[in-house]
């Protein structure tokens, strides 16, 4: 397509849109598609002809009705935190807009506009002592994080989070606007809980809460230097914990740098995070065995509120560019784990967090209404996130680090993740993120709903089986 053709395509396009729209419409150039094409990930941005932040559902439902008349993509996107291929033409749905939180306490429920993070739920649930099933990160996208499964603070307790959805805002790819539930659209319903965006765009969704106003949780931070097998002895003692307690331990160096706090300083650290959702003075006791199997050299346990759950993991927040490599695991050894530890405390620039957590309890059983969540026998959930140079570039070995860290595990591994994969993901590894019979029903849906592949995704599925 010539570069002529392709500015008349965007006149079109961004007429169209602002003839139907409330939201502003932005073109390249513009700050607001700058703003809006980006997000968290600085990496494979969106190149769209036009950019919507849409006021209101029926701006989404006219976008998708623009670009399937228009034959172009297009995509919704709200903090870009699972950011893949970027799209190169069509329109961007940006949702910031659309952030409305609605919480019914009798019911114990939320209804979430397609904008809205975990910390706008968080914040509307708390004066209620009611919690979401939200992430270590209360400033992600909760659509996007409950299209891929949704792996909760409280998930051993109380399953996957896109198990607790009872319904779902839709626009299908041919421009219509529906509520599907397991009443209305079962099929449908079935496959937007875990089995990602690749059905149409969601305007809103309504899903449970839970009694839960305080935690025990936080970070023990410990010098690896002479406990090779540190990350075995976490695993042994999440193993043996009650499903009230979810835990991670995650591995790296810190660099040996001014502006570095002297106790971490140049030291192999593991970080043990762990948030327990029982009576709270119970907390310490669990956790004490962790405190005596390396030198401790910060302790952020405490019980907190639910409101502050963001501290338990302590996750990087700031936009950068990333790649990460997300596997389900079932039971890694001890030889795995001590040459994990090994792997990443190598002398690397810090660049790199490896992490695992703790699966298991309630989300390898079955939900009362089945859901496409994949790999549900894994009992651990491994990722190797990485640091992109200031160009945008892997730097030098980080790409071998994710394959090597990946190959550790492979013969424990039962496939990819799709809340914990980070960047590109080619068709094996969308694959792997489900059973056969899944994959087959979820593409067989798509081909159903979407023929000529104007939704743009994260996570696309192969084109055939």
């Amino acid at each position: 397509m010539s570069e002529n053709t392709k500015v008349m395509r965007a006149k079109d396009v961004t007429g169209a849109l602002r003839a139907r729209t409330v939201g502003p419409v932005h073109t390249p150039g513009d700050e607001g598609h700058e703003r809006s094409r980006t997000g968290i990930q600085l990496m494979d941005r969106h190149e769209p002809d036009a950019v919507v932040e849409a006021a209101t559902a029926e701006d989404v439902r006219a976008a998708v009705t623009v670009a399937a008349a228009h034959g172009v993509p297009v995509a919704a996107q709200r903090t870009g935190h699972g950011h893949g291929v970027g799209m190169d033409e069509g329109i961007l749905v940006d949702t910031r807009r659309l952030s409305g939180v609605r919480i019914d306490p009798e019911r114990r429920t939320a209804r979430v506009e397609a904008g809205a993070t975990w910390r706008d739920v968080i914040e509307a649930a708390s004066p209620h002592g009611l919690a979401p099933l939200s992430g270590s990160s209360p400033d992600v996208g909760v659509v996007s994080y409950l299209l891929g499964g949704g792996l909760s603070l409280l998930g051993r307790r109380h399953g996957y989070a896109a198990d607790h959805v009872r319904s779902l805002d839709l626009v299908t790819p041919d421009g219509k606007h529906t509520r599907v539930d397991e009443r209305t659209g079962p099929e449908t319903f079935w496959a937007l809980r875990g089995g990602g965006s690749s059905f149409g765009l969601v305007t809103g969704v309504e899903f449970d809460l839970f009694p839960v106003a305080r935690l025990y949780g936080g970070g023990l931070y410990l010098d690896a230097t002479d406990t090779p097998d540190i990350l075995d002895l976490w695993r042994r003692w999440a193993d043996d914990t009650p499903e009230e307690m979810t835990s991670g331990v995650s591995a790296l160096r810190y660099p040996d740098m001014e502006g570095v706090p002297d106790h971490l300083r140049g030291r192999p650290i593991v970080q043990i995070s762990a948030a327990w959702s029982g009576p709270p003075e119970r907390g310490p006791a669990l956790l004490a065995p962790l405190r005596s199997a390396a030198p401790v050299l910060m302790d952020t346990l405490r019980e907190l509120p639910y409101a502050d759950s963001g501290a338990v993991f302590d996750d990087q927040d700031d936009r950068a560019g990333f790649r990460g490599e997300g596997l389900m695991v079932r039971d890694p050894g001890p030889e795995a784990l001590t040459a994990l530890l090994r792997t990443v405390l190598a002398d690397r620039p810090f660049m790199s967090v490896v992490w695992l957590r703790h699966l298991g309890g309630a989300m390898a059983r079955p939900p009362r209404t089945p859901s496409a969540v994949g790999h549900r026998g894994a009992s651990h959930a491994l990722s190797a996130l990485t640091f992109t140079g200031p160009d945008g570039v892997d730097t030098a070995g980080m790409a071998d680090l994710r394959s090597e860290v990946a190959g550790l595990f492979a013969d424990r591994a039962l496939g990819t993740s799709s809340n914990l994969s980070f960047g590109p993901v080619e068709a094996e590894r969308v694959r792997s993120m489900y059973e056969p019979a899944t994959l087959r029903r979820l593409v067989e849906l798509r081909d159903r709903m979407d023929p000529h592949r104007r939704i743009h995704t994260n996570r696309p599925l192969p084109p055939t089986v």
